[in-house]
């Protein structure tokens, strides 16, 4: 074969190879956490903004807690008042029992009456009933206590995973129902890339397969797992724009990144298989 021809050949064939590995289009996506309150009420202070990044345990915002302080401060009255009422019991019932003992040592030496020594028994008897429910008062008291505190503690509404706050749907001085979404936040392993494989080109694609990711800005071992593979294909999206591919059928494949906060939602990047 003359070294022309050949040249011509070699040229053809890597045609065919970059067209065989073309890279897949595709985009940054992220799941975002919805941030809501259990109880309603109304905003009271906002701690974040969008595109604040936040940790695990930090405030994000807080509802009025008028209600919930007057009810915890409540609790703590009536403990301390029941806590008074038992020392007056426990004298009581101590005294009672003295009397008992005495009245009992009397009978025995023929210094009282029977109808004295059953007087001391029923004042005994009616100490320690008074005792027994000033118990039960004080720590009833403290179960309504724990549940006042812990009410109150659900004005606060912490983040529950670190990310960047996406959205912030009430802010202070609006009403919001319980479990509506105050505050939308994305953690870093909720983001993902969502790309398009051509049919012509879906064997290539396997779960568990590492791809790699390229994008402007982006390190250049950036690499991703694929963990979804659509089973149907489709059109291509309208959000990929490539004249060549529009009319094609593809396939959605998601993987997941490694540290995802290197990309952003909505992110163009273009995929190949490692």
């Amino acid at each position: 074969m003359r070294p022309s021809v050949l040249a011509l050949v070699l040229m053809l064939l890597a045609g065919c190879g970059r067209q065989g590995t073309e890279p897949w289009l595709g985009y940054a996506e992220g799941d975002s956490a919805l941030i809501a309150a259990p109880q309603a009420g109304w905003v009271s202070d906002l701690r974040v903004e969008r595109g604040s990044v936040v940790k695990t345990g930090d405030l994000l915002f807080r509802l009025d807690d008028t209600a919930q302080t007057a009810a915890r401060d409540q609790a703590s009255a009536q403990i301390a008042q029941a806590e008074g009422q038992l020392g007056q019991a426990r004298a009581t019932l101590d005294l009672a029992a003295k009397q008992l003992a005495r009245q009992r040592g009397l009978l025995r030496s023929g210094a009282t009456s029977k109808q004295a020594l059953d007087q001391a028994q029923s004042a005994y008897d009616a100490a320690r009933a008074a005792l027994a429910q000033i118990a039960g008062t004080e720590q009833q008291a403290r179960a309504t206590l724990s549940g006042a505190t812990y009410q109150l503690s659900q004005r606060d509404v912490i983040a529950r995973t670190s990310g960047i706050v996406q959205d912030i749907y009430f802010r202070p001085g609006e009403y919001v129902a319980a479990m509506t979404p105050v505050v939308s936040v994305l953690p870093p392993a909720n983001i993902y890339v969502r790309f398009f494989v051509p049919e012509t080109q879906f064997a290539r694609v396997k779960l568990g397969q590492r791809v790699r990711i390229h994008c402007d800005g982006c390190a250049t071992d950036l690499t991703a797992t694929v963990t979804f593979i659509a089973a149907q294909q489709e059109f291509t999206p309208p959000v990929i724009f490539s004249v060549g591919n529009r009319e094609k059928l593809v396939f959605k494949v998601e993987a997941r990144v490694p540290g995802g906060l290197k990309l952003h939602p909505g992110q163009p990047v273009d995929v190949s298989a490692l």
